[in-house]
Order: structure tokens, then sequence, then C-alpha cells
């Protein structure tokens, strides 16, 4: 395993909204950048507080933010998503991924 590049205190941000899952249900997506420019944080919130979807979501964002800091390329990581039968992320935070690798809103 390769060397986990720390973000800097002080760093650039955006966030945007992405909708998954079916009746209009809308997430908040937060990106942290180094300073070169590079994506190296992830945060995902939306649902209900407590929902099992708001964790999992969460905790896909802390997973694909630490893939990220040790250096793994947001391809490879698309690439091993499930899918669904038409091709689809089958996931909220398999879209995330999906829009990232396609430079979408950036």
């Amino acid at each position: 395993m390769g060397e986990r590049r720390a973000l800097p205190q002080s760093r650039q941000a955006e966030t945007f909204e992405i909708e998954f899952g079916g009746l209009e249900r809308r997430y908040a997506v937060t990106l942290g950048f180094y300073d070169d420019g590079a994506l190296g944080e992830v945060f995902i919130s939306g649902g209900k507080s407590g929902q099992t979807v708001e964790a999992i979501a969460r905790d896909g964002a802390v997973l694909l933010s630490l893939a990220l800091q040790y250096g793994a390329s947001l391809d490879n990581i698309a690439s091993a998503i499930t899918r669904d039968d038409r091709g689809g992320p089958s996931s909220v935070i398999g879209a995330v991924i999906d829009r990232l690798a396609r430079g979408g809103d950036q």
C-alpha cells in the first residue's frame, strides 16, 4: 500500500446535488481538493438522519476519500462498482463515483 497523501488544513471545496433512488431523492455531495486541484475527499449527505441509506452513503464517502488519498484512480473505482442491468450504478455512492469519473459538474 502506498503512502497516504494528507489534505491541507484549509482547502478548496465544492458542493452539488445529485438525484438517485427515485421519488426525487436528492443528496448533497461536497468535494475537497488538494492545492494542485486533485480530488481528495468526498462527503455525501441526504435522506433523513438515522436512516440506513444515509449511514451507508456517509461510510461509502469515507472509503472513497481514503482510496483517493492512497492514490487509487477514480476510473478504477468506477469500473469496480456494482451496476444494474442497464449498466448504471446501483447505489448513490456509485452514482457519485460515475459523475466524478466523467468529470461532471466539478
